[in-house]
């Protein structure tokens, strides 16, 4: 992705501008492949459920959270073994990335922790670990959890960047269908 300069940013601001355009590229990649799985070559399936729109990013003054979840069978063979992702329909993947703020230049990944509780919508505790991924200078957490045929999950997230800026907490419902 090439992104316009008048020639006046410094080698960070630039750096900065790759490393926000990178972190859109993995967010835009999985709407994508959420697009692409709809438009599978079995026409006679019925099209799935239309599903609430939510946000998928939240400001904390200069910091901004982004967070998206999938099912693991929409992601390619390629994509889940690189990253030792289990493909199923009864599995879904939760991304979560911190990014700062800067006047002036494009917001920059930030490292930190990341906590996630989930919980469908009887109440039942899914367990899931978060784990750290670096590609260059993005940095984002990935963990999964499973599913039992059609829920609806409640993600619980907490950050803690390591700017020191402190903890944050965001909450996101997703429903997902094993069709």
């Amino acid at each position: 992705m090439k992104i316009a300069s008048n020639g006046n940013e410094s080698a960070f601001s630039a750096g900065s501008r790759r490393t926000t355009a990178v972190i859109t590229a993995i967010f835009a990649a999985t709407a994508g492949l959420l697009l692409l799985t709809a438009c599978g070559p079995d026409i006679t399936s019925p099209p799935p459920q239309a599903r609430p729109s939510e946000s998928t990013q939240t400001d904390f003054g200069d910091l901004e959270v982004h967070y998206n979840a999938v099912r693991t069978d929409q992601l390619t063979p390629e994509v889940a073994r690189a990253y030792g992702i289990e493909r199923s329909a009864n599995r879904v993947l939760l991304n979560v990335a911190m990014l700062q703020k800067t006047p002036g230049s494009a917001a920059v990944p930030v490292d930190g922790t990341v906590t996630v509780g989930a919980h469908n919508l009887n109440g039942q505790m899914k367990g899931m670990q978060m784990r750290r991924v670096q590609e260059g200078p993005a940095i984002y957490f990935i963990g999964e959890v499973g599913i039992s045929g059609d829920e609806i999950l409640v993600f619980n997230i907490s950050v803690t960047p390591a700017t020191g800026s402190g903890r944050h907490e965001v909450q996101f419902k997703r429903e997902f269908s094993t069709d």
